[in-house]
């Protein structure tokens, strides 16, 4: 069997339900999955609360995926077997989702300012249920009115880093995100290396975390055995996952696609979760 512990729902920027994400897990035979939602927790409440966690026939690991501070480069922080109502992880989750409502009113009125007809209720009907509104949201609405032909052309236009509408937006830093990782009872770990972009910067957080991201879709055969290396280096668990939108201009188009091998996962698994 094969296993993702990288994998995003609807309720920050993936196309699928939590339930939908379990029941395509299934369905591919995976046997260790992970959602690992950026900066919410909700898919993961809403699998618990409405009791399709735990299931019998998957192990589950209950995730987070945090977008982290820095000036140049693109780092994430994953979270594993963090607890889902734990108090410090709720308010840093709450204060990312404030800014990312101010940061939406201030992309709106950028794009209204360019002469886009849009408005945040477009974005909140494209974006669902989720607390999690981001530009890809803000994407997705400029397609469906026509005004782009796909996400990515309204980032290269519009909405990508130093274009016309682009705003800044709020990131905690990385050792507030470990160290509030930890305090809810969970493991943390650096999410693609490759694509922070700084090898150096990557060591200095390897220093700091419990498990590195090794095996993912972008990362070539060396990549991945350099950070083998890297990670035996600072003593940290591999990890790996698909980092599954279930949108066709990520790195894989369908669950399953690209899994790590059952013995990595397992290492992240707390049997008494169930």
């Amino acid at each position: 069997m094969a296993s993702d512990l990288h994998t995003h729902t609807n309720f920050s920027d993936g196309s699928f339900s939590p339930e939908e994400l379990v029941t395509e897990a299934k369905k591919v035979g995976l046997k260790y999955l992970a959602v690992t939602d950026h900066d919410t927790v909700e898919g993961v409440k809403f699998l618990y609360e409405n009791g399709l966690y735990p299931d019998k026939k998957i192990k589950f690991i209950p995730g987070v995926e945090f977008s982290a501070n820095h000036t140049t480069c693109d780092v994430h922080i994953l979270g594993y077997n963090i607890d889902i109502y734990d108090g410090a992880l709720s308010e840093m989750i709450n204060e990312i989702a404030e800014a990312r409502w101010e940061r939406l009113s201030e992309i709106i009125k950028n794009l209204q300012e360019k002469n886009y007809d849009i408005r945040e209720a477009d974005v909140l009907k494209v974006a669902g249920g989720t607390a999690s509104v981001g530009r890809f949201h803000i994407a997705r609405a400029l397609v469906k009115k026509g005004a782009f032909k796909t996400v990515r052309e309204a980032f290269d236009k519009m909405l990508g880093n130093g274009k016309p509408a682009y705003a800044p937006r709020y990131f905690p830093e990385v050792d507030n995100i470990i160290e509030t990782i930890h305090q809810a009872g969970g493991t943390a770990g650096l999410a693609h290396p490759l694509l922070v972009g700084d090898d150096e910067l990557v060591e200095k957080i390897c220093a700091k975390v419990d498990f590195l991201e090794v095996f993912y879709p972008a990362h070539k055969p060396q990549d991945v055995q350099r950070y083998k290396i890297m990670a035996a280096k600072y003593n940290l668990k591999l990890s790996g996952g698909s980092d599954f939108h279930g949108i066709t201009s990520r790195f894989v188009n369908s669950l399953g696609e690209f899994t790590i091998s059952d013995d990595i996962a397992k290492n992240f698994f707390e049997a008494e979760s169930e």
